[in-house]
């Protein structure tokens, strides 16, 4: 498959997701639809690495956990529960904005200077973070909106730890793709525990369109796209591959307007230039 396709399938696929989400919230709990998720998705992947010979036990599997805790479960319970307060569209954009938190992480984690490209970055997405949430911050104060916006940042927050447990099964020799196969299997065993522990019930969902979203989340978004990423980073590096995350939020958007019927307006589009500009000087090569 060539790289513009791929490159195309990467950002089609995270942008329309989010959608798929909000297709997901209201019929069953959202720890439930999360666990059918990469429940589904982890044993349809690590039957496909068992039957293709490529299947391997990590030699460590501390990482392999946490980052299945953080990418797998964690995450996902917060951007569901964001996504039942603002539309899908702006939380995907909030959930853009990993990469600078990733330059935070990688400084506290891994002692990396944060260059003032980072941090530049940085000012450049919290300004257009504001911008497009203004209405509720700053005009009319919104409890809801202002919890979407808690639960979005603390699930990127969750994505970029499993991004950073991640490097360390890269440095321990764990291909991503086996980390991630694992890693969806004990996530979901996490959630089940969390079940258990809360005492939700196995809720089965009624309708054709929560099993097709489910379907698509699994396979298409957490299967497929998954790798369609990793072979772009494979091919371009990873911040080549990362433009992705700059233009996802506009396919994200434009669902959001078409089936969620999100409003724009003038702050919003500046919010959103803004926050797509911190990841693309996030992303620029220096000189």
């Amino acid at each position: 498959m060539s790289t513009p396709i791929l490159f195309i399938a990467t950002v089609f696929i995270w942008g329309t997701t989010w959608i798929a989400i909000t297709a997901q919230i209201g019929a069953v709990p959202i720890a439930v639809s999360v666990f059918y998720r990469f429940a589904l998705a982890g044993i349809l992947l690590l039957a496909g690495l068992a039957l293709t010979g490529r299947l391997r036990r990590p030699p460590v599997w501390r990482f392999v956990v946490l980052q299945a805790l953080c990418l797998f479960c964690f995450n996902f319970l917060c951007l569901y529960t964001a996504a039942t307060s603002i539309p899908s569209g702006l939380v995907s954009v909030i959930f853009s904005l990993a990469s600078i938190l990733n330059a935070i992480n990688a400084r506290i984690f891994f002692g990396e200077r944060m260059s003032r490209q980072a941090l530049f970055a940085g000012i450049l997405g919290v300004s257009g973070l504001v911008l497009m949430f203004w209405h509720d911050l700053a005009v009319e104060i919104d409890p809801a909106a202002l919890r979407g916006i808690g639960w979005a940042v603390l699930g990127t927050t969750f994505f970029s730890w499993g991004n950073m447990a991640s490097r360390r099964n890269s440095a321990l020799g764990i291909a991503p793709l086996t980390a991630n196969a694992w890693g969806m299997g004990i996530g979901a065993l996490a959630l089940l525990t969390l079940l258990g522990v809360t005492g939700q019930p196995l809720v089965l969902p009624q309708g054709a369109a929560y099993w097709t979203a489910l379907l698509y989340l699994s396979v298409i978004g957490s299967i497929i796209g998954f790798t369609t990423y990793l072979m772009l980073v494979a091919r371009l590096g990873s911040a080549a591959a990362g433009y992705a995350t700059v233009l996802f939020p506009i396919v994200a958007l434009t669902a959001s307007t078409l089936f969620e019927n999100y409003q724009w307006s003038v702050t919003a589009i500046l919010g959103v230039v803004l926050a797509a500009l911190g990841n693309v000087v996030m992303f620029r090569r220096r000189s």
